[in-house]
């Protein structure tokens, strides 16, 4: 066997060294690679495909529900982030700016796009003259740039793709309404469509989107027990609108400031379903964003080969027109045991062999990546077979992670409790918090821990707060992150 294939077998343990662990399978599942530039990476078909059905998924939620595609500029004029004095002291430690350009010094700093606020504010000037322009209900498909100090592929890395969905509404219950509805479409495509359970909630003012008046978001436990926040959904009110001027004639013909929102998720879902699912024998990729969902293995003596590969693109064909993301590996020079490691490392949910006694059986042999089951079954219901055993997939693998949520989520009282549970054990912890800034600066500082997001529905609600004691305003979940 050649030494550029023993990667199968090269995967650190998760228990070993989970960083690495992760490293490990997105190299050798030909996700990515480096870039020759510090913090970026070369999206490889493999991961960009993952990329390609999310956006997929995403966009027809966000057209169902009445939003529209545009583009916006990359570039954007330095003076546009004066505007909004939190929105610029927010980012102005990521932007890369740009000064020169065709040889020439340019007469104003153009930074390189780490969000688009204030692009679609200035927009949204022009475009916006009467309530019957609105509401304006606007998402774009992008890549940013944030010049991060610490970079990890797919969850921080300087450049990364994402959406951000901009809109303006005639009233604050509108954009309110709005900001609750994306959130909420966060949650469900990421739970129906990753397989990931995330906790909806509102960050606290000192883990706000800069320039917002509140910021929701869906926070995921990943297998190291560490926080994703998996997206973000920003009720802006009117401050982006004052600094660009974003006005409307309402009804009575009176001159009003538009209400708006912001909402993205970026291509981190990928790293945060990489570590939610996967294991030490590599990826495990939920079916419904799988590139290749099942990967069929012809296996038998060289005698029978030709018969079986032949049986083999037959069944292909039929998957395909199912529309199944099957593919076929018929290489001859690799034993079946080979492919069977391989592709459980590239996490494919399903795996169909075919030898010669099946065919005499009529029959194919199915393997899921995440239980191991066998189901053998008849070729001449196998598209329902696969498409069962892929919903069931589907559903074993986000009942899995929501188990391991719970057995990995404590509550607390007291500080001190929190440190014993954080030094001792992975996970979130549920605990009160009176809403001093103090409070939660010093339950960083001493655990190196972040409030999350302040759950809508807690499992249990705390009444004092963990630092100080004293009357709890809120339960809050806490965690060390990405």
């Amino acid at each position: 066997m050649s030494k550029d294939k023993q990667f199968v077998t090269e995967i650190t343990p998760q228990g070993e060294d989970f960083s690495r662990w992760y490293l490990d399978v997105i190299k050798k599942a030909e996700l990515m690679d480096y870039s020759p530039v510090r913090g970026c990476i070369v999206f490889r078909p493999e991961g960009y495909e993952l990329w390609e059905n999310i956006q997929r998924d995403l966009d027809r939620r966000f057209k169902e529900t009445g939003h529209r595609n545009a583009y916006f500029p990359l570039f954007i004029p330095e003076s546009f982030f004066q505007k909004e004095k939190e929105h610029v002291e927010g980012f102005n430690p990521e932007l890369p700016w740009v000064t020169e350009a065709a040889g020439e010094k340019l007469e104003e700093r153009l930074a390189i796009r780490p969000t688009s606020e204030t692009m679609f504010g200035h927009m949204y000037s022009k475009w916006i003259q009467s309530y019957r322009d609105l509401p304006l209900l606007i998402n774009q498909w992008a890549n940013v740039v944030r010049w991060e100090k610490r970079t990890l592929p797919f969850l921080r890395t300087s450049e990364f793709l994402w959406q951000e969905g901009h809109t303006a509404h005639e009233t604050e219950d509108e954009a309110r309404e709005e900001t609750m509805k994306m959130l909420s479409v966060y949650r469900e495509f990421v739970e129906e469509f990753l397989a990931i359970p995330v906790i909806e909630g509102e960050k606290t003012p000192s883990e706000r989107f800069a320039g917002a008046v509140n910021t929701y978001s869906i926070e995921a436990m990943m297998k190291d027990g560490k926080a994703v926040q998996a997206g973000t959904s920003h009720y802006l009110g009117t401050k982006f609108a004052v600094a660009f001027d974003i006005k409307y004639l309402d009804r009575e013909n009176t001159l009003q400031f538009a209400h708006t929102t912001s909402w993205g998720v970026s291509t981190r879902l990928i790293g945060a379903m990489i570590m939610v699912h996967g294991d030490d024998r590599g990826l495990a990729l939920p079916p419904k964003v799988a590139p290749t969902q099942v990967i069929m293995i012809p296996i038998g003596p060289a005698k029978t080969r030709d018969q079986v590969v032949g049986r083999v693109d037959e069944l292909f064909a039929e998957l395909k027109k199912a529309g199944i993301r099957t593919r076929v590996d018929d290489r001859s020079d690799v034993s079946p045991g080979w492919k069977f490691n391989e592709y459980e490392m590239r996490g494919i949910p399903l795996r169909l062999e075919l030898g010669p006694r099946d065919m005499e059986n009529g029959q194919v042999v199915l393997v899921s990546r995440i239980s191991g089951e066998k189901r053998i079954v008849r070729q001449d219901n196998l598209i329902a077979e696969v498409e069962t055993m892929l919903a069931d997939i589907q559903r074993e693998m986000y009942e899995k992670a929501k188990k391991f949520r719970e057995d990995n989520f404590y509550d607390v009282d007291t500080l001190d409790e929190m440190k014993a549970s954080m030094e001792e054990k992975r996970g979130f912890v549920l605990a009160g918090w009176c809403g001093s800034g103090a409070c939660e600066k010093q339950v960083k500082e001493e655990t190196g821990a972040t409030s999350r997001n302040i759950p809508f529905e807690p499992e249990k609600k705390k009444s004092k707060c963990l630092v100080c004691g004293e009357h709890a305003e809120h339960t809050v979940v806490f965690a060390r992150a990405y």
